[in-house]
Parts: C-alpha cells; structure tokens; sequence
C-alpha cells in the first residue's frame, strides 16, 4: 500500500509543478464605457484575457466596482473563455458588463485574475 501511494504521489508530482497561477494570467485593455443612456444605460467592462502559462488553461476574471472613496459597490466573476482551455500565448476577448447592474455611483474599477482551471 505504501508503494502505491508513494508511486502515485511521484506520478502526480510532476503535474503540480507545472500547473498554471493566476500570474500567469494577464487581462490587458481592460475599458469601462456606459453605453446608452437613462434606464436602459448598461456598462461595458471589456478587456483580453491572456495566457502567459506554458500550458493550456483557463482564468476567472474578477472586477470590482467602486464609488468615489474606493469603496466596493459590486465584486463579480467570470470566466471569459467559458470551460475551453486558453492556449499558452494565446487571448480571448471579455465584456462582464452584463453582470453588472449600472449605479451612477461607480468611479472605478479593479480586474484582476481570481482562479485558474484546466478544464
């Protein structure tokens, strides 16, 4: 029994090391931009996910909103590319504004890379 375990642990040892982060993960070009205007007003919160892991991989994508004094008003997540692994180099394209309800309060934005999954 500790032969197997042992050997399981050497085999997937190997696979942990290599496995991506969320640096290596950027977005870049990230832009907020209101389009409309009075009710039907909906934020556009768009940018590229790029991979910078030598592996395949997929990132969740986190953005706060928040008012002038830098306080959060909304936090939401996304994963840009859905489950479809993002190849090493390589970029999708984002918009998160939907999950977003629009608050004439908002003044800035944080992005950030929240997990990494290889589906």
């Amino acid at each position: 029994m500790k032969t197997l375990i042992a050997s399981a642990l050497l085999l997937f040892a190997p696979l942990a090391a290599h496995a991506c982060a969320p640096t290596d993960f950027v977005v870049e070009g990230f832009k907020m931009k209101l389009v409309g205007s009075g009710m039907g007003a909906r934020l556009s919160l768009a940018g590229q996910l790029v991979n910078h892991c030598a592996q395949p991989a997929a990132a969740q994508v986190a953005i706060d909103a928040k008012d002038g004094s830098g306080k959060v008003l909304q936090s939401k997540k996304g994963w840009p590319a859905g489950t479809t692994n993002i190849a090493p180099g390589q970029s999708v394209d984002f918009d998160l504004g939907r999950l977003f309800r629009f608050d004439p309060d908002m003044q800035s934005y944080t992005v950030g890379i929240a997990d990494v999954r290889t589906w």
